[in-house]
C-alpha cells in the first residue's frame, strides 16, 4: 500500500525523503511526490507518475533549488482516482496546507460537497484532497496546526495515516494515525515519520510506534504525542535491530530471489528458542500459553492471500495431529458475516505485516463478540484466546492479540511473499506440536520426530534451491503460455493454491489450483497441449491416487511438470517433466519444502515474461485498506 515519509531537521531533507521513498517502493505504487517548506516558508512541490527515478529527474530539472528542512513525501497506490500526476500526493490547499495520506476517507463525498459549497477548488479525483481542505478550513478557527488537525480528523470516517505541514507553522510537522501504520524516527535535533522503519534506517535506529488515534506534534527538538481523547501520552521508544544491509539487494537481481535464498536462515531464526532438547517450548507463545492451550477444543484461523494458504495447510495438521476441529476463513469474508464463535476456541490471525485491514477488523470483531459473551454468560467461563502469527513485532495485530508468535523472517521487500509464508508454516507447525503435547495427543517419540523434521528444514530447502538451473530451463516453456493449472492432494492442495497465486501475481499468467481428485468435476475440460499442469508428488499415502490423476491429464494431451520426492518414482514420459525436488520429507516438512520449488518456478517464468518481479502491477505489499 501507499508509503509515507517525512521529517524536520537542520539539514536539507530532499535526499533523505527520496531515499525513504526508494525504500518504500516495495509497498507498491504508481506515482510519487514531495512537498517542502523552503527557506521562504512557502510550499514547493514536485510530483511524478511512475518510478521514483522520474520524480528525482523532475526535481533535478527544477529551476528553483528544491531544498528545505521540513517536508513530506509519498508513494501512491491508486484507490480513488486513476494513476495520474494530479492525483499524486502531497495535496495542497491554497498554498497553505500540504498533506500526505494513507488509507481511505469513506465519507469523502459528503465532505467534498460541503467544501465545494465553501468555494474550495478540487484538482484531483482522490478522497485525500478533502483532508487538505478540511485542515485548511479548521485553521480559520484554530490558532494552532495541531488543533486544526485534531478538529479535522474528527470529521473523517475510515482509515488514515497523515503527515501535515503548513506555512502557518513552518517549524512543525503533524502526524496522525487511525487504522494505517505510522512510525516516528527519533534523531539528534531531528525527527522523521514513515510508514515503516525500513524507510528511515539510513538516518536513525530509534523509533516510536504510534497507536490508533494518536496525534503527534513534531519539531526538530521536541515530540509530543496525544491519544484519541486528546490527553498527552508517552509511547515507548524502541531501537530497531534491522540493518541497512538487510533491505539491500546485495548480489541478487531482485528482492524476491534474495528472499527465496534467505529462507534456510529464516527457518533457523524462527526455530531458535522455540525448540530445546527435541521438544517444543510452550512458553514461546506466551507466559500463560500452556494453561490456555490445554483448555481449547477448537481452532479458527483468519488470514488473507498467502497467509490464508498457510492456514489451509495448518488445518490438515491441527485435525490430523492435534485432533482438534479447525476452520480457516478469508478475513474479508469473515468480518462481514455473523459467525458463530464457540467457547474454548483458539482464534489465530496470520499476517506478514500485522497491518492487514481485513484481518485486523476480523480480530476486533472477535474481541467484541468475546466481550459480549462475557457480559451475557456470567455463569460460564468464556475462553476465546487470540494468537497473532506475524513478522512485525510492533504491528497493530500483535498489540491487539492475547498471544504473539513472531516469524523472524526479517524484512520482506518483494510484494510476492516467500520467506514470510515459509516461516508462518514453521510457526504453525511448532504451534500444532505444542498444543498436541500439552493436550497429550502426541507422545515423546512422535514429538521428537516432528522436531527433527523441522530442524532438517534448512538443509532440505537448500537442496531444493540447488535445482534452480533445472527449474529455470523449465520456465522457458511458459514464454507463450497464458494459463496454468496446479494440482495437489492433502496438504499439497493449499500449496498448489499458493503456487498458482505466485505465478499469477508476478508473471500475470492466469493460474488456478485444484485438488487433483477433482479433475473429473470440471478442470479436465481445460486440458490441452497449451495448458501446463504443475503437480506436487510427495511420497505419501495419496501418491498412487495422484498418479492416476496424472494419467487422466496425460490421456488428454496435457503438458505436465511434476515436482516429486525422490522416492515417488514417477517415470518421465513424453509431455511429462519430472523434477526430483527433495527426499525424506514428512507430513509437516513436505508442504514447506515443495513450495520452494514453486516459488523458483514463478520467479523464472516472470523473468521470461519480462514483468516487474518485485513490484507487480496493481498490487501492494501490505493491504492496509479495504
Amino acid at each position: 500500500m501507499c508509503g509515507i515519509v517525512g521529517g524536520i531537521a537542520e539539514r536539507n531533507l530532499t535526499p533523505i525523503l527520496l531515499e525513504g521513498l526508494r525504500r518504500l517502493e516495495y509497498r507498491g505504487y504508481d506515482s510519487s511526490g514531495i512537498a517542502l517548506l523552503n527557506t521562504e516558508s512557502s510550499i514547493q512541490r514536485v510530483r511524478a507518475l511512475g518510478k521514483i527515478k522520474a520524480l528525482e529527474q523532475k526535481i533535478a530539472d527544477e529551476t528553483i533549488p528544491f531544498t528545505g528542512n521540513i517536508g513530506i513525501a509519498h508513494t501512491r497506490w491508486a484507490t480513488h482516482g486513476a494513476p495520474a500526476e494530479n492525483n499524486a500526493h502531497p495535496h495542497i490547499c491554497n498554498g497553505n496546507v500540504a498533506i500526505v495520506h494513507n488509507g481511505i476517507i469513506e465519507n469523502y463525498e459528503l465532505l467534498k460537497q460541503e467544501q465545494l459549497a465553501n468555494n474550495y477548488q478540487f484538482t484531483s479525483e482522490t478522497d485525500t484532497e478533502v483532508v487538505a481542505h478540511e485542515v485548511h478550513y479548521q485553521l480559520q478557527s484554530h490558532d494552532a496546526l495541531f488543533d486544526a488537525v485534531k478538529a479535522a480528523i474528527k470529521r473523517f470516517d475510515g482509515a488514515y495515516a497523515l503527515g501535515v505541514i503548513s506555512t502557518n507553522e513552518p517549524n512543525t510537522l503533524i502526524a496522525a494515525r487511525k487504522g494505517s501504520p505510522l512510525v516516528i524516527g527519533v534523531g539528534i535535533g531531528e525527527h522523521f515519520i514513515a510508514s515503516d522503519v525500513s524507510a528511515l534506517l539510513p538516518v536513525t535506529r530509534r523509533f516510536i510506534f504510534l497507536e490508533d488515534g494518536d496525534i503527534a506534534v513534531i519539531t526538530k527538538d521536541n515530540l509530543n504525542i496525544f491519544d484519541v481523547s486528546g490527553e498527552p501520552v508517552t509511547r515507548e521508544e524502541k531501537e530497531s535491530n534491522l540493518s541497512v544491509e538487510s533491505v539491500e539487494l546485495g548480489q541478487h537481481r531482485h528482492y524476491m530471489h534474495k528472499e527465496i535464498y534467505e529462507q534456510p536462515q529464516a527457518v533457523i531464526d524462527t526455530l531458535v528458542s522455540r525448540i530445546q532438547q527435541d521438544k517444543v517450548i510452550p512458553s514461546s507463545f506466551g507466559q500463560d500459553a500452556e494453561a490456555v492451550f490445554k483448555q481449547i477444543e477448537a481452532v479458527q484461523i483468519i488470514a488473507c492471500g498467502t497467509s490464508y494458504h498457510a492456514g489451509m495447510v495448518a488445518k490438515y495438521w491441527f485435525e490430523d495431529i492435534c485432533q482438534l476441529p479447525c476452520q480457516v476463513e478469508v478475513a474479508s469474508e469473515y468480518r462481514y458475516r455473523n459467525p458463530v464463535i464457540q467457547n474454548k476456541t483458539l482464534f489465530i490471525t496470520l499476517s506478514q505485516s500485522g497491518e492487514t485491514a481485513d484481518t485486523l477488523a476480523a480480530l476486533q470483531k472477535v474481541m467484541q463478540m468475546r466481550n459480549e459473551m462475557v457480559s451475557t454468560q456470567s455463569q460460564v467461563d468464556v475462553l476465546i484466546p487470540t494468537l497473532a502469527i506475524c513478522n512485525v513485532a510492533e504491528s497493530s495485530l500483535t498489540r491487539e492479540s492475547d498471544f504473539v508468535c513472531l516469524t523472524h523472517a526479517g524484512p520482506e521487500i518483494g510484494v510476492a511473499s516467500t520467506k514470510a509464508f515459509t516461516t508462518q508454516l514453521v510457526v504453525l507447525a511448532v504451534l500444532v506440536t505444542t498444543i498436541s503435547r500439552v493436550k497429550e495427543r502426541v507422545d515423546a517419540t512422535r514429538e521428537k520426530a516432528i522436531v527433527a523434521g523441522l530442524q532438517q528444514l534448512p538443509s532440505l530447502i537448500t537442496k531444493v534451491l540447488s535445482h534452480e538451473d533445472i527449474i529455470e530451463k523449465i520456465a522457458e516453456d511458459f514464454s507463450d503460455k497464458q494459463h496454468a493449472l496446479f494440482l495437489g492432494r492433502g496438504t499439497m492442495y493449499p500449496i498448489a493454491m499458493e503456487g498458482a497465486l505466485k505465478l499469477k501475481e508476478i508473471s500475470y499468467i492466469h493460474a488456478e489450483a485444484y485438488p487433483a481428485g477433482e479433475l473429473k468435476h470440471g478442470p479436465l475440460a481445460l486440458i490441452d497441449e497449451n495448458m501446463p499442469v504443475i503437480a506436487i508428488a510427495p511420497h505419501d499415502d495419496l501418491l498412487e491416487k495422484l498418479k492416476s490423476n496424472l494419467q487422466e491429464v496425460k490421456a488428454r494431451g496435457g503438458q505436465m511438470i511434476i515436482f516429486e520426492d525422490e522416492h515417488s518414482d514417477i517415470e518421465p514420459q513424453e509431455g511429462m517433466q519430472v523434477i526430483k525436488a527433495t527426499t525424506n520429507v514428512g507430513r509437516i516438512t513436505a508442504p514447506i519444502v515443495f513450495n520452494i520449488a514453486l516459488q523458483l518456478l514463478s520467479y523464472h517464468v516472470a523473468l521470461i515474461k519480462g514483468t516487474d518481479v518485485d513490484q507487480p502491477r496493481n498490487l501492494a505489499k501490505s493491504v492496509t485498506v479495504e
